[in-house]
């Protein structure tokens, strides 16, 4: 074997003196977290071979999000064009300035409904003004260095609201779908199957051919040649259907008046103090969507391409994206991990990809806008139908109807809450589900693990000297008291099992003459836990009881110093 080979190197002992220490790179300095991958890209050198990479990738993924950015547009009560702007200046900036080399981004599915609510609720100012909140959190999210934490909402939560938001999607879409013609369908979710199920037997035959159609060619492209645009030439066909039948469809120049084939000025609509207080919750869930969303598609880049994304910096590009988005005439925006998926087997090496594919839909908006005048909204809903299929996630949501109850519960009432309620209640209530059902099986866990030892002051009267303190049997009174106890806490002292200390107390009886309290493996403590412990402390006091509390930690033993614990006045610090 070669002895310059990684291998040989792994082998090598660590206890020779003369063997090389391991590699290990520099840790990042506080500032480098926040460098974006495109500069990393650029240092490293960037040649003729990866820009042709580049190139070819980003024109394909152009290509796929051309039709998507419409449609999504569409299907969240906006115009079109909205979606394409979006696209353009979102997707530029996120692929510019955020933390992962191969993320693109623009409008998604994750955020129609909350849009669609907003836009319904506040107009299209207040659908920018929530924008740019939700641009500034963002920011401030990622200079608070939430990057690492943002990803940890549990996976039955995002699977509940994202299966919900696919549901709602499809609702959406049955309209034009069908050729329904409904004007002012309410946003209701059972109010407006209502409407649907009324208006069904007054399908439109041209406009449901047109649909099946296109939803065909989607499904025969993606079985047949994976890697063809599958809902360009859906949508394509359906235009070349109604062009070449002279059918009577509606299209997006019938309802929209076509496309502008120019970019909108910056503009920032009357901002007050009541609007942001009234859209506050609206920016705060787009925040966390975005943030959520496009930090799972950074991972999921990850894990195909072996990189690692700056977490914090993505955070930091997604929020400049969003304020530039809405300033200039689009909407929210966030990493699509399907686009990116597709920049990345299309041979993607960089974030200049990301920036192509935006430059090649403006070029789209200036030179060819007119030619989506022709595209019909029949065509545009079954790529939306098929966004939502892939969005509802059966599969992981059938898999999940078998986990733990509380993993269960947490599914159904985010799914529930979503379609019937709110995105934004859905969210909230789903998030502190989750953390009750986390400090209920930790606290359970800490209780499993902690028990009392009972040391009698005359060993030779009893067979059994040591007994936990949840045995019937276990000495409590007369001279069978114990004169030391033991209570061992396994896992983090936290406020969720705080009372545990005064309920052992209880269950003792005539206090002992020494309560040693053992926090070997106590690795964190908070203030509940630590106001429980003084107060346990002070009841011992009480009854002359000496506590000892055994094996601190460095962590645990600063919050106890720090909020007024001292060794040898309020209790004895024992390190064996």
């Amino acid at each position: 074997m070669d002895k310059t080979s990684p291998s040989t190197i792994d082998q090598s002992s660590p206890s020779d003196p003369l063997a090389p220490p391991p590699f290990r790179p520099a840790p990042l300095p506080w500032w480098g977290l926040f460098i974006p991958k495109l500069f990393t890209v650029l240092r490293e050198g960037y040649g003729a071979t990866m820009f042709r990479g580049d190139l070819i990738a980003g024109l394909t993924v152009a290509v796929v999000a051309l039709p998507l950015s419409m449609a999504l547009a569409i299907a969240s009560g906006t115009t079109p064009d909205r979606g394409l702007i979006t696209a353009v200046i979102a997707g530029f900036l996120i692929s510019a300035l955020g933390g992962s080399r191969f993320q693109i981004g623009g409008p998604t599915g994750a955020f129609v409904v909350i849009v669609y609510d907003i836009i319904h609720r506040h107009g299209y100012d207040g659908l920018v003004i929530a924008t740019l909140i939700a641009g500034v959190m963002l920011i401030a999210f990622g200079l608070a260095r939430l990057g690492t934490y943002i990803k940890y909402i549990p996976y039955p939560v995002i699977t509940g609201f994202t299966s919900g938001i696919a549901l709602i999607i499809f609702s959406s879409q049955i309209n034009d779908l069908f050729g329904l013609k409904i004007k002012d369908a309410p946003p209701e979710f059972i109010d407006k199957w209502h409407v649907l199920l009324q208006a069904l037997p007054n399908l439109d035959l041209p406009t449901t051919g047109v649909a099946a159609c296109t939803l065909g060619l989607i499904l025969l492209a993606r079985r047949l040649r994976p890697t063809w645009p599958a809902f360009l030439i859906g949508v394509t066909g359906g235009a070349v259907a109604v062009w070449a039948f002279q059918l009577p469809v509606e299209t997006i120049g019938s309802r929209f008046g076509g496309i502008p084939q120019t970019l909108p000025a910056p503009h920032l609509p009357a901002v007050s103090l009541e609007k942001i207080r009234a859209l506050l919750p609206e920016a705060l869930t787009i925040a966390l969507l975005a943030g959520i969303e496009s930090l799972l598609s950074a991972v999921v880049a990850d894990g195909m391409t072996g990189r690692k994304h700056r977490s914090n910096c993505e955070l930091v590009g997604q929020g400049i994206a969003n304020v530039a988005a809405g300033m200039m005439g689009g909407f929210c925006a966030t990493g699509a991990i399907a686009r990116t998926a597709t920049n990345i087997r299309s041979g993607a090496h960089s974030p200049v990809a990301g920036m192509i594919h935006a430059l090649a839909l403006l070029a789209f908006i200036l030179v060819a806008a007119p030619l989506a005048s022709y595209l019909p909204l029949a065509s545009l809903a079954a790529t939306l139908v098929v966004v939502a299929w892939n969005m509802s996630e059966y599969q992981h949501f059938r898999h999940l109807l078998h986990s733990p109850p509380g993993d269960r519960l947490m599914l159904l009432t985010t799914f529930g809450l979503t379609v019937l309620v709110d995105l934004t209640v859905a969210i909230q209530v789903g998030v502190v589900m989750a953390a009750i059902l986390f400090m209920h099986r930790m606290a359970h866990a800490v209780e499993a693990e902690s028990g009392i030892k009972l040391i009698a002051e005359d060993v030779n009267e009893f067979a059994d000297t040591e007994r936990t303190a949840y045995e019937p049997s276990a000495p409590t009174t007369g001279r069978n008291q114990a004169a030391t106890v033991v209570y061992t806490i396994n896992g983090p002292f936290f406020f969720g099992v705080a009372s545990k200390v005064g309920d052992v107390l209880e269950q003792i009886g005539k206090p002992p003459k020494v309560f040693i309290i053992d926090m070997h493996n106590v690795p964190v403590i908070d203030a509940t836990a630590t106001h429980a412990l003084q107060a346990a402390i002070a009841t011992c006091h009480q009854h002359g009881t000496i506590v000892q509390l055994r094996g601190v930690r460095p962590m645990p033993r600063t919050v106890l110093q720090d909020m007024g614990l001292v060794d040898g006045t309020d209790v004895q610090f024992v390190d064996a």
